[in-house]
């Protein structure tokens, strides 16, 4: 199965202006996020997607692949699909720019979605990890997923879902980690799509596909490390390198 990783990398950013050529200890968050994908050793190719001539010498310059974007999009995987549209793969794998501690357990998890017992049926999948701290759960930065019995995505929101009406009832909050599969047509599809209600209202773009009826299939694993949105984030990186031993 020939897998390809696509990293979207757009240098605005409402809360955190360039955070992806921002410093963690000795690189820059991007690169950070590229070596990761690289050392997981999983992908055919990796490779960045980004509006920036910052960021596109960034990679270059340290040797790694990376592609100007020409057009202006909403979601970073539209912006993958006009890189997506010109190759050939069986998986494309859209990690954002801004996760730099990914790992290789969780992505192998991820893809093994696409070869299970029902593998030919799954477009598209995602991971989520439970989300324990009440405060997190209560944050609008932390995605939150509701996931059916098969674990399924049933939606997505910046508020607290499921709602804790029964405070009695011990049901898991669930954090979506911004990582995604897809088959190429389901990629295709979506970029062809315009911005849906939900996801506009939301701003959380895989709703897109289940607003158009497209189930997304969620593993749930263990957390990748730090998703770099706002500058506690980048403080919060750092202390889990010091705890976490990475280099």
């Amino acid at each position: 199965m020939k897998v390809i990783a696509l990293i979207p990398a757009r240098i605005g950013a409402t809360r955190f202006p360039a955070k992806l050529l921002a410093t963690l200890k000795d690189k820059t968050v991007i690169r950070r996020t590229y070596d990761s994908a690289i050392n997981t050793g999983l992908f055919d190719e990796v490779i960045v997607v980004t509006d920036s001539d910052e960021i596109l010498y960034e990679i270059i310059t340290h040797n790694g692949m990376a592609v100007k974007s020409h057009g202006e999009y909403e979601s970073g995987t539209d912006r993958i699909a006009e890189v997506a549209k010109g190759m050939t793969a069986d998986i494309f794998v859209n990690i954002q720019g801004d996760e730099p501690f990914v790992q290789k357990e969780p992505l192998k998890q991820l893809l093994t979605l696409f070869n299970g017992p029902d593998g030919d049926m799954v477009q598209v999948a995602s991971l989520v990890q439970q989300l324990t701290d009440p405060g997190l759960v209560k944050d609008p930065n932390y995605v939150k997923v509701a996931l059916s019995l098969d674990n399924n995505a049933l939606f997505f929101s910046r508020s607290i879902i499921p709602y804790p009406r029964d405070i009695n009832i011990s049901i898991p909050f669930y954090e979506h980690i911004g990582v995604y599969a897809f088959r190429k047509q389901a990629l295709m599809n979506f970029t062809n799509w315009p911005q849906t209600p939900l996801e506009s209202a939301e701003k959380i773009e895989c709703l897109r596909f289940l607003e158009h009826g497209i189930p997304i299939r969620m593993a749930i694993t263990r957390y990748m490390g730090v998703e770099i949105d706002t500058p506690e984030d980048l403080a919060r990186a750092e202390k889990f390198m010091d705890q976490n031993g990475w280099g």
